[in-house]
This record gives structure tokens, C-alpha cells and sequence, in this order.
């Protein structure tokens, strides 16, 4: 495989294996795109990324992570992101949503203002908020209530009108975002996860959830249309969700119609060891494309075009993710392309700048 090369999921062709990775903008409100989301996602368009994946996009308002997170818990979303998604493929990239639900990681300010501490409700944060159970992220963090297997329902429903609604935006990729210590992974993790119920103890009941929205979602969702899960594949910490764990759920979801896993990890504790450094999670991608045989992504600490090569040349992973080298420079795959020596379209626009 080159990083370059265009591959297929599905009905769906992808010009090459470089995705934007989500990430958080903090620049909404109440929900909805505007400017610096066509702007943000659009120049990563036409720097030459493959995949443009939004932030995580709250299913429900008490989802979002801060009060100025994107939404698409409502159909008035939708006129908003249509422009958006028009440009992203128009430039030739794909376009997908990462639909998610923050659990007791929601109601948290914005990293550059509040510094990501609870924010009051009377300045537009939200009570209560929901996890698998009670425990809350840190201790002075907000308490969470536990969802009863009823809202359990209703979260998989939302999950599943997010993605109705990113259809009839035009997107053609949606992803599930199950990591980070967000509300999936807080069923996952046993750190977290002390539940008696048909949804705590095992890891068929603690992974029950993930089913259900998998199962939920691909109701709407076209089967000519790639699904992708982003997991935490370790949560760093003795006694939590651990590779092997991970490579179990690719094993069920599979045949639910998951496409690809989205190989990140921890989040679940603040107390976490990480090891950071290049790559350091795509051994966890490799294992799980091995021994799941599903395809992976990589994502954490990819900069170097040479190292994006040397990870799927290998077979490490099947598409590579980044999030801060884009944010640095919008157009690394195009610069990427030219180290490595394999070809790219360059915007039409742009090409008189071409080396």
C-alpha cells in the first residue's frame, strides 16, 4: 500500500489514506457550523487530505463536551453543514461526522477560556449530565446520574437520527465515537463501568451498548456507506480496557457493519501513564487489524510523510489520521506527496505553485 493510492470502502472511493482527524474547534453556538468550520475543514480539502472528518458532533445537546461544540441533535443542524460538505467534495474529500455523546466529560468550558473546568448553568452549562454510572471524571468534576436502560435506548436512537441527519447533509462517512473517557467508553472501561445490569460486570454486557448503536445507526444509514469506530484501545491504567479487550469488540462489530476501527487510546482516568512519543498507538491499530481482520486507522503523534508511508507500507494500518501537523500546515499532503514522490491532483487553483 502507499499513502497516496486510492482505496475503497464499500461503494465509496477514497482518493488516498490521509484523514483529518476530528478535533474539537470550540467556535459554535447552540450547535450549528458556521464560517470557521467551512473554512477550518475546507482548507484541509484543499491541501489534499482524503478523509475530512468533523469534530465530534453531540447527538444530543447534553452531549456536547463544552456549550460551543458543533450539534446535530435537530434538523434545523443540517442547512448549516450542507455548504460545508458541498466544498469538502468539491475538493475531492471525502466527507464524514463523528457523531458522539461526551457522558460525564459534558458541560466543560473551553480549553482557552474556562480551561475545560464545569461550567455553571447559569453561564450555559447543563445539569444533569449522564455516564454508566455514577463515578465522575475527577473530583471536582460534576457528578454524573447513570443512565437507566431506557435512556441507554434513547442515546442509541439519537446516535442513530445523528446519522439520518448526516445523510441528508450529504455526508458520506460517519464515524461513532467510542473513546476518549466519552459516554461509550465509560461503558467499556471496567475503571469506570461497576454496573450490575444487563450493561455492567461482563464484556458482553459493558460492549452491549456499542451493538446497540452500531445496530441503531446502520438502520439509516445506506449499506453502501463506510461506518467507522473510534476506540480507546488501552486506557493505560491496571485493571482497565486493555488491546486484547479491543480486539474483541472489532471481532463483534464486524459483521454489524463496522468498516474500520479509529485506533486511539486512554482518557478514561486523569491519571493515566501514557507513553507518548511517534506512533505511539498504531502497534494497538496493527494488532487489531491482524488478529480482527478489519481495517485500521492510526492516529497520535504522525508528522513525517516518511512515517505515514513506512505505516501503511507495512500494514500497520490501512489509513492514517492527524490532527496537529494539520493543523500546522492544512496542506502536508501535498507537500507529503511531493517528498514521497507519488502523485497528487492539486487544486487547479494552486497550480502554478506546484514544485
Amino acid at each position: 500500500m502507499n499513502l497516496f493510492e486510492s482505496f475503497q470502502i464499500r461503494d465509496i472511493t477514497f482518493r488516498n489514506r490521509v484523514a483529518v482527524s476530528p478535533m474539537c474547534e470550540y467556535s459554535c453556538q447552540d450547535g450549528f457550523a458556521n464560517d470557521w468550520h467551512l473554512v477550518h475543514l475546507g482548507a484541509r480539502a484543499v491541501g489534499g487530505a482524503g478523509t475530512v472528518l468533523t469534530e465530534a458532533i453531540a447527538v444530543v445537546p447534553e452531549g456536547r463536551i463544552s456549550p460551543a461544540d458543533l450539534g446535530i441533535w435537530s434538523d434545523a443542524h443540517i442547512d448549516k453543514l450542507i455548504p460545508i460538505v458541498r466544498f469538502l467534495r468539491e475538493q475531492g474529500a471525502i466527507a464524514g461526522t463523528q457523531l458522539a455523546h461526551a457522558g460525564f466529560k459534558a458541560s466543560t468550558g473551553v480549553p482557552w477560556r474556562e480551561h475545560g473546568k464545569p461550567v455553571p448553568v447559569d453561564q450555559g452549562g447543563w445539569r444533569p449530565v449522564y455516564s454508566s454510572t455514577t463515578r465522575p471524571f475527577t473530583p471536582d468534576a460534576i457528578q454524573p446520574e447513570a443512565l437507566t436502560p431506557e435512556g441507554i435506548a434513547r442515546v442509541a436512537q439519537a446516535f442513530a437520527e445523528g446519522a439520518r441527519r448526516s445523510l441528508d447533509a450529504g455526508f458520506e462517512l460517519v464515524e461513532v465515537h467510542g473513546a476518549h473517557g466519552y459516554l461509550v467508553h465509560q461503558f467499556l472501561s471496567p475503571l469506570v463501568n461497576t454496573r450490575t445490569d444487563q450493561y455492567g460486570g461482563s464484556f458482553e454486557n459493558r460492549t452491549r451498548i456499542v451493538r446497540e448503536i452500531i445496530e441503531a445507526v446502520r438502520k439509516v444509514w445506506p449499506e453502501r456507506l463506510p461506518l467507522w469506530l473510534r476506540i480507546s484501545a488501552s486506557d493505560w491504567t491496571e485493571g482497565g480496557w486493555t488491546i486484547e479487550d479491543s480486539i474483541a469488540l472489532a471481532r463483534q462489530v464486524k459483521p454489524l457493519g463496522v468498516d474500520l476501527i479509529d485506533t486511539s487510546s486512554g482518557g478514561i482516568v486523569p491519571t493515566a501513564k501514557i507513553p507518548l512519543g511517534p506512533g505511539y498507538q498504531t502497534a494497538f491499530a496493527e494488532r487489531i487489524r491482524r488478529e480482527a481482520g478489519i481495517l485500521t486507522g492510526a492516529v497520535g503523534l504522525i508528522t513525517s510523510p516518511e512515517q505515514a508511508q513506512h505505516i501503511v507500507a507495512t500494514g500497520q494500518a490501512d489509513v492514517v489520521l492527524l490532527a496537529r501537523e494539520l493543523l500546522r500546515d492544512p496542506y502536508w499532503p501535498l507537500r507529503a506527496a511531493h517528498i514521497l514522490k507519488q502523485p497528487i491532483v492539486w487544486p487547479k487553483q494552486y497550480e502554478r505553485a506546484r514544485w
